[in-house]
């Protein structure tokens, strides 16, 4: 199965880090100097996709000038000199083909890969979201390729999540396959507590067959009204088959604050000429005395 094109949904509000995100998208917040979805289009990029559908909301336009040529930035490091900072940012307009669509009406996961549909085509596609971040040898979208090439079917990443926490994801109940592969047979997206089929919680890498668009087309709102992927998927599994893999890699939920600072420390301590640093500093921290409470 080659995969050429990867869907981006970036057309949230990112309510969760407000008021940091009232005129900043989500998407830009960096991890560490490097903005999350610069991360995510790396992984896509380094997995060989070609083109990257990004689909954007108002407001959203600093995400399309981050990949776009920045001609008085380039010419001021190119006149001073600053050679390295300058291969950075001219690679970042050069590393993939963007398209960037608008999402008008923001109606939920499914709707806004819906959205993306005449720009992909009639071929298989990965969806990738931005709020999930994976740090691994072998690109996690690229594992997800390879996984759905092995078993003639789309594919969804997954990761067994602790009991009690898996009514903040869509859940997946499936047969095992091989270690770590399962036939999804039906799933549910944020289930109600003690109701979800099972611990294995899907975590934003998709990779699907064109057969999705007619299915997301006729997919009726969902959980909060609207438009959820998983019921799609959920369809896809019962008329053509689909698999749930664990992925090799650590994970980091960039959507939610404390992953978003655990993120933060693990990229910097990966970082030569930051870790001691940064290992120096969470020292300081942790032995200062503690404000009167």
């Amino acid at each position: 199965m080659r995969v050429r094109k990867a869907v981006i949904p970036a057309a949230g509000l990112g309510t969760r880090f407000l008021p940091a995100t009232k005129a900043v998208p989500k998407e830009m917040l960096p991890i560490v100097d490097v903005p999350t979805i610069q991360l995510i289009v790396e992984e896509a990029v380094a997995a060989g996709i070609e083109e990257i559908i990004l689909v954007n909301g108002r407001g959203k336009g600093a995400i399309e000038d981050h990949f776009d040529v920045a001609y008085e930035l380039e010419d001021t490091l190119t006149r001073r000199g600053k050679t390295e900072l300058l291969a950075q940012v001219s690679r970042i307009s050069t590393m993939v083909r963007l398209v960037s669509i608008r999402q008008k009406h923001p109606n939920g996961l499914g709707h806004a890969v819906l959205v993306a549909r005449d720009a992909v085509g009639d071929e298989p596609f990965a969806v990738l979201l931005g709020d999930d971040l994976y740090d691994a040898e072998r690109p996690a979208i690229g594992q997800l390729i390879d996984t759905a090439a092995r078993a003639g079917m789309g594919a969804v990443a997954v990761m067994e999540v602790p009991a009690g926490q898996e009514h903040l994801y869509g859940v997946v109940a499936g047969e095992p396959m091989g270690e770590g592969l399962y036939r999804a047979r039906d799933m549910v997206e944020k289930p109600a507590p003690g109701t979800a089929p099972s611990r294995l919680a899907i975590v934003g890498r998709y990779v699907l067959p064109a057969s999705i668009w007619p299915i997301l087309a006729e997919t009726k709102p969902g959980k909060g009204g609207e438009i959820q992927l998983t019921d799609a998927l959920r369809e896809l599994a019962r008329t053509e088959g689909l698999c749930a893999a664990v992925l090799a890699g650590e994970r980091h939920d960039a959507g939610d604050r404390l992953g978003y600072l655990r993120a933060n420390l693990a990229y910097a301590l990966k970082r030569p000429e930051l870790r001691d640093g940064v290992l120096a500093l969470c020292r300081e921290m942790l032995s200062a005395p503690r404000g009167t409470e």
